[in-house]
């Protein structure tokens, strides 16, 4: 059987909440989510229909907006965005099983709809706007949707087809995509393609999917290894990953990690404070998960060029959760790579090849005694802060000026709730 799926998008999700919630269009409001605390360099999380109509660009910066257009500036509400994004799940469920969801993102989801269509006797096309009108008709929110024989071609339908399509549904099967994608450019708007890999193909004169299923795939896997694999299917329009394998799914290899872009420039001293909260709320997270890990990462970025980084990835001669032990580690990596007179403006750390904590190893000069104490006390203060908040105790560290982590931990997804 011929599978079908759905690819459901929130248009300007962010925008839209917030011109719902100001009784406004959607579809028609100037508005921008933005934290105007920040200044004019500030990132906009989302900019609303309208003015991408008018050639504003999706996260762009404030500054980048035209001064002679007029638009209204909402300060990002992450809680409220995530309990919107609730009840539109609610409404996915009233017609599919949450086994033949997949959710992407906060604004999109993937949807087997395949044995849905002889159960309400309806067209994939005639499934997907009763969906979207159902959405509307609870929040007010406008969606879009892509139809695809295959997860890749349902995704394309949407990011390609829909936003161009009257009633905003865009369709592919094989035979629709060779004659509307193939040749379609920039090949940057095809999903998982970014500027890195087109660039990597215009050395071989690929500049759209028709000239990727023409390529010696040898040379394919010579420049993309494992993942010129993906690129080759989607060339040709296959995808054979389904919901059901994705829900069965369970990684190999995991890790923790944190990373942050400060709001300011921070010289190298009080870097020092940032990186010792993040490995402290690191090592929380381990022990908290009852990991231990023998891997550690750092990268510090630099105000002068954020693409420019520090650091490294090393292999530890333990596998640990031990706050004492990590730490020494990762500042050492720092004091021997970090740019002391560059300021700092980025900073990444990882906990790698993380395994159970039943698997912990030791070195001759472990103080068993110590280390027993200082894991309770970790267990302590898990505890204190998932019934209290995250500031419910916090070390004399983050009350040094340029700390970070009692302004973050009051964050949802890195702003204001």
């Amino acid at each position: 059987m011929e599978r079908i799926y759905l690819c459901i998008d929130l248009k300007s999700f962010y925008a839209s909440c917030e011109c719902v919630a100001r009784n406004l269009d959607p579809m028609n409001a100037k508005l921008v989510v933005a934290d105007p605390t920040r200044g004019k360099g500030t990132i906009c999380l989302a900019v609303s229909t309208k003015l991408k109509a008018l050639g504003v660009r999706n996260r762009c910066r404030v500054f980048e907006i035209p001064n002679n257009i007029s638009y209204i500036m909402a300060p990002p509400r992450m809680k409220e965005y995530i309990r919107i994004s609730a009840d539109i799940y609610s409404v996915y469920l009233k017609y599919i099983s949450k086994e033949d969801i997949v959710v992407y993102s906060i604004d999109e989801c993937f949807m087997d709809v395949t044995s849905y269509l002889s159960l309400y006797h309806l067209s994939a096309k005639e499934l997907a706007l009763r969906i979207i009108d159902d959405i509307y008709q609870t929040t007010h929110i406008p969606a879009t949707a892509g139809i695809g024989t295959n997860l890749f071609l349902a995704k394309v339908a949407l990011d390609i087809l829909a936003k161009k399509s009257p009633d905003f549904i865009g369709y592919l099967d094989i035979e629709e995509f060779k004659k509307t994608i193939w040749y379609h450019e920039p090949i940057t708007d095809i999903w998982n393609i970014g500027h890195g890999i087109a660039e990597r193909l215009k050395k071989y004169n690929c500049y759209n999917l028709h000239d990727v299923s023409m390529f010696d795939e040898k040379k394919l896997y010579k420049e993309f290894g494992v993942n010129a694999e993906f690129l080759i299917d989607h060339s040709h329009g296959y995808e054979p990953c389904t919901i059901e394998e994705i829900h069965n799914y369970k990684s190999k290899s995991h890790s923790v990690s944190n990373s942050q872009v400060l709001f300011e420039d921070y010289k190298y001293a009080d870097a020092i404070i940032v990186v010792k909260e993040m490995i402290d709320l690191n090592v929380l997270s381990l022990v908290e998960k009852k990991l231990v890990t023998n891997q550690i990462s750092l990268a510090i970025g630099y105000s002068d060029n954020l693409r420019k980084a520090t650091g490294g990835n090393i292999k530890i001669p333990i596998y640990t959760n031990s706050h004492k032990k990590l730490e020494k580690y990762i500042m050492d990596l720092f004091y021997n790579t970090t740019d002391k007179t560059i300021p700092i403006r980025r900073i990444s750390i990882g906990f790698g090849n993380v395994i159970d904590e039943d698997f912990a190893t030791f070195d001759l000069f472990t103080n068993f005694e110590e280390e027993k104490n200082e894991h309770k006390l970790q267990e302590t203060i898990i505890d204190i802060k998932n019934k209290y908040g995250k500031n419910a105790i916090i070390k004399g560290l983050d009350l040094e000026e340029k700390s970070t982590t009692i302004m973050r931990n009051k964050l949802v997804g890195g702003h204001h709730e």
